[in-house]
């Protein structure tokens, strides 16, 4: 990856989070899974030719600005992992669990996508809560909210379960499937358990609740949850200590976290980089941040591939799980 930007080691981002949260100085963080590279920067200092970012409240792509036309017919062909070898993961995962050692494990794969759309062509128009480009590397296009932090509480939103949302009775489906009730109750936990490290007061606010995500193949229905608690007075000075804490999400590992990522390793057979890191903006104050799911790359060679996944329990379906994964290879194009 040929850029001007400069990643920091953990240690250096968790150092300049800290100092620039004391001073209450705005800034923009890039985090990859491992928590191995990270982008901490000054928003005025992003090179916006190498960089790109739109969020709920913070962005920096001038209003309306385009440089590509919206693609009215594109291609778009995946060529997912045959299901043999899917299954050879999923089995391995799924013994796992058998014998004790994870709970919940997020299991993804990595999708050739035959494409004519460029990486700044969907960054442009695709319709998302979080996008972010970064040149000849990477899109997301992210609806999955990781940490907020507001007037001194910080919320968590985790995102488990997804149905198509044509399917007749789409939310009774979902919210009643055992499987994927059992699968956000675990990481609803997992991740309340995570706040309450270092804050007090930790509650979950909204239980289970459905957003329709518009896709180019047809809508989704996601479940989510709302996590709160309350931060201490001077969280700002930590900032950085505090963040890494979480890492990495919740929703795309499982639980227990440590032993499962590692399960997750001898599983997947790739790299997910920054798929499935965290991105975010801090404006002095408050913060937000994004999980970096629904992501497609750009491999040296100029192929793409797409990565997607979800989580298994010992109540997990091989097919269904396979038909899941290959379901959330789309662009939001429409």
């Amino acid at each position: 990856m040929q850029h001007s930007l400069y990643f920091h080691t953990r240690k250096e981002a968790i150092e300049r989070m800290n100092r620039l949260g004391s001073e209450g100085r705005p800034f923009f963080f890039l985090i990859d899974y491992q928590g191995e590279q990270c982008l901490v920067e000054e928003p005025e200092k992003l090179p916006f030719s190498e960089l790109r970012f739109v969020f709920p409240k913070a962005n920096n792509v001038p209003e309306k600005y385009r440089e590509t036309k919206f693609p009215k017919n594109f291609r778009w062909q995946p060529h997912p992992v045959n299901f043999e070898a899917y299954r050879r993961g999923f089995n391995l995962v799924y013994r796992h669990l058998h014998e004790g050692n994870s709970f919940l494990v997020n299991y993804t794969c990595a999708t050739p996508v035959d494409t004519d759309l460029s990486l700044l062509q969907v960054f442009e128009h695709a319709e998302a809560r979080y996008k972010l480009w970064l040149k000849d590397h990477f899109v997301v296009f992210s609806p999955e909210i990781f940490v907020r932090i507001h007037d001194g509480f910080i919320y968590s939103h985790p995102m488990k379960g997804t149905i198509d949302a044509t399917v007749p009775n789409a939310r009774k489906q979902l919210l009643s499937d055992f499987k994927e009730s059992a699968e956000h109750a675990t990481i609803t936990d997992l991740i309340r358990n995570d706040l309450s490290c270092f804050s007090t007061e930790v509650t979950v606010s909204r239980y289970r609740y459905l957003d329709e995500l518009q896709t180019h193949r047809g809508p989704l229905l996601q479940m989510s949850s709302e996590i709160r608690g309350r931060l201490p007075k001077d969280y700002a000075a930590c900032l950085g200590d505090l963040f890494f804490s979480l890492l990495p999400a919740g929703s795309i590992t499982g639980a227990p976290k440590c032993r499962t990522m590692q399960i997750i390793q001898e599983a997947e057979g790739y790299s997910r980089g920054f798929y499935t890191g965290v991105s975010g903006f801090f404006d002095g104050r408050n913060l937000d941040s994004a999980v970096l799911i629904r992501f497609l790359e750009q491999m040296p060679d100029g192929s793409m591939v797409f990565k997607s996944g979800g989580g298994i329990t010992f109540r997990s379906e091989v097919n269904s799980e396979y038909e899941e994964m290959k379901r959330k290879v789309y662009v939001p194009l429409y």
